[in-house]
């Protein structure tokens, strides 16, 4: 896992060398940029097959296309947001989701003010819906922007509807058993990690 959590940095600086009219580049080249000493490199893409050639470095359309198999970003993915406020509808906004293939096709709240209402083109359902819509709508994974109270309830409808995947920003670290995968986010230890940053 401490791998496939480097993968989608490597992804990233990989894109950024093809939007400026790179096509090749070596564990050097990407360990100055990534941080990430270039024996390091190596060993995380040997995991998964033989890249690159000695002499020659990573074809970097290649190395794109392969990392994207691995994460599973050669698909597109239909997310639902359970809580359509400030996080939900921000994510929901964010353009680069929709261009890695994370396609936002509903919002889900139980506030009738913001009900009917929609985020660049995402609609906003009321809560009852939830069960009706996943129903009629392919939907693999849902992103949870609500407070840690209502998360285990609603963690419980999304897993009797079937939908493997939840993206977890509750506060609350959601545990579960069989083929469900959980991703909880705690933005708040990220910030912590930093406060610690800044005083040692």
């Amino acid at each position: 896992m401490a791998v496939i959590k480097r993968l989608p940095r490597y992804y990233r600086y990989l894109c950024e060398l093809k939007e400026n009219g790179v096509s090749r580049t070596s564990s050097m080249e990407l360990s100055k940029k990534m941080r990430v000493t270039a024996s390091q490199i190596r060993q995380d893409l040997n995991n998964f097959g033989c890249f690159g050639q000695q002499g020659y470095g990573y074809g970097v359309d290649m190395l794109i296309n392969e990392i994207k198999k691995i994460l599973g970003l050669d698909r597109d993915y239909n997310i639902i947001i359970i809580g359509a406020g400030r996080l939900g509808t921000a994510l929901a906004a964010y353009p680069n989701f929709y261009r890695r293939g994370f396609n936002f096709v509903a919002l889900f709240d139980i506030d009738t003010e913001i009900i009917g209402d929609n985020v660049k083109g995402v609609p906003i359902i009321d809560m009852n819906e939830l069960e009706n819509f996943v129903t009629n709508n392919p939907v693999d994974i849902a992103a949870l922007c609500l407070p840690h109270e209502n998360a285990q309830e609603v963690f419980e409808r999304v897993s009797a509807l079937g939908i493997k995947g939840v993206w977890n920003f509750s506060h609350m670290d959601l545990q579960t058993a069989g083929e469900m995968k959980v991703e909880n986010v705690h933005l708040t230890d990220s910030l912590m990690t930093l406060s610690y940053l800044l005083n040692v």
